[in-house]
């Protein structure tokens, strides 16, 4: 399931995608045509800022859950905002970053710098969970 949906009405300048990736390269290029579509686009910083955190979100995902249950990518005039949903309901936990480059450590706190908020909610009951970060767009 994968669409992207745009209203170029003046009173309503939302664009919105919903998708499932199976990789992380996946979801960069899902959220590079997102940033396409933006009217007016995304200033270049919020753009790079927006695949790091989409790549480390479902990096993370993939990594710690197992799978994506979804991408939702949603922007208006104000922010960008993304959900990433997966099967576990386990909060995400910061660690200490392996300097040595085996076993990471540096994704979470990434995420944290980059989002300009950061929610942490239960998907549905019994679901899993959905991280919500927000840019200024």
């Amino acid at each position: 399931m994968q669409s992207l949906i745009t209203s170029e009405s003046p009173t309503d300048s939302t664009a919105q995608y919903t998708g499932r990736p199976l990789r992380a390269d996946q979801a960069r290029d899902a959220a590079s045509e997102f940033l396409t579509a933006l009217d007016p686009p995304a200033a270049e910083s919020t753009a790079q800022n927006l695949l790091l955190l989409v790549s480390e979100l479902v990096t993370n995902a993939l990594r710690h859950a197992g799978a994506v249950s979804s991408l939702k990518l949603r922007a208006d005039h104000v922010r960008i905002q993304v959900t990433v949903e997966d099967p576990s309901p386990t909060r995400p936990q910061g660690r200490a970053p392996d300097w040595t480059g085996r076993t990471g450590g540096f994704g979470w706190p990434m995420v944290q710098r980059l989002a300009q908020s950061l929610t942490v909610v239960p998907a549905h009951p019994g679901a899993g969970k959905a991280i919500i970060a927000a840019l200024a767009r």
